[in-house]
C-alpha cells in the first residue's frame, strides 16, 4: 500500500491516493477534498504537493491550470462548454461538487484522459 505523504518539521499527513479527489491551490496553502467530502488545509503550494505526488509509483494526478491537482480516476463529466468538471466513482463516499475550470486547462486535461490506457 503506497501513501501520499505531506510532511512538515512537526506534523506527517499520510492519504492513500484513491482517498483524494482533489486538491486546490489557495496562494500558499492548498486544499485537499477526500472521497469523504472532506476538505483539509495544509500550508504548502501546490507545487510541492504535485512533486510529491510524482513519487508515487502509480501518479492518479494530474496537474489541471494554475490551481488545481486532479485525481484522473474520479474523473466523471469533462465538459468543455460550460467549462464544468464532474467526480463521480464507486470509492466517493459524497457527493463532490463540479469545478469550474477554465477551458484550456480543461482542453489539456481531456487529451491526457484520451491518453490514457
Amino acid at each position: 500500500m503506497e501513501y501520499f505523504k505531506i510532511s512538515t518539521s512537526q506534523t506527517l499527513v499520510r492519504l492513500l491516493p484513491q482517498e483524494i479527489v482533489y486538491i486546490k491551490a489557495d496562494g500558499n496553502y492548498s486544499d485537499v477534498v477526500l472521497a469523504d467530502g472532506t476538505s483539509h488545509t495544509f500550508t504548502f503550494q501546490l507545487g510541492y504537493l504535485e512533486k510529491a505526488a510524482t513519487q508515487l509509483h502509480d501518479n492518479p494526478f494530474f496537474r489541471v491550470g494554475r490551481s488545481y491537482l486532479i485525481n484522473r480516476r474520479y474523473v466523471f463529466v469533462l465538459n468543455l462548454t460550460t467549462e464544468q468538471l464532474s467526480f463521480a466513482g464507486p470509492e466517493l463516499k459524497a457527493k463532490i461538487p463540479p469545478l469550474t475550470i477554465s477551458r484550456e486547462a480543461l482542453k489539456l486535461l481531456k487529451e491526457e484522459l484520451e491518453q490514457a490506457t
